[in-house]
């Protein structure tokens, strides 16, 4: 199942950090849910630093995890 972006990420897109972006990027391409390992290889970043970023994001509302994975949100 491919995930679209919707309205409010292409809202904060913009405001982002370079990380952020990375995150945000690696899971709309891979079009289905990674775990941390997975994100913090594709993006050649430690996986402290990228769960800091993927909690961040879920706080925003920009991604979902279900089961240790995580995915762009459908909200």
């Amino acid at each position: 199942m491919k995930y679209k972006i919707n309205k409010k990420l292409d809202g904060v897109l913009k405001s982002m950090g370079k990380l952020e972006e990375a995150v945000i990027s690696t899971l709309k391409e891979s079009g289905k849910p990674l775990t941390l390992a997975e994100i913090a290889q594709r993006i050649g970043e430690s996986e402290k630093k990228v769960f800091k970023e993927l909690r961040s994001l879920f706080e925003k509302g920009l991604i979902d995890t279900q089961n240790r994975q995580y995915a762009l949100s459908s909200r």
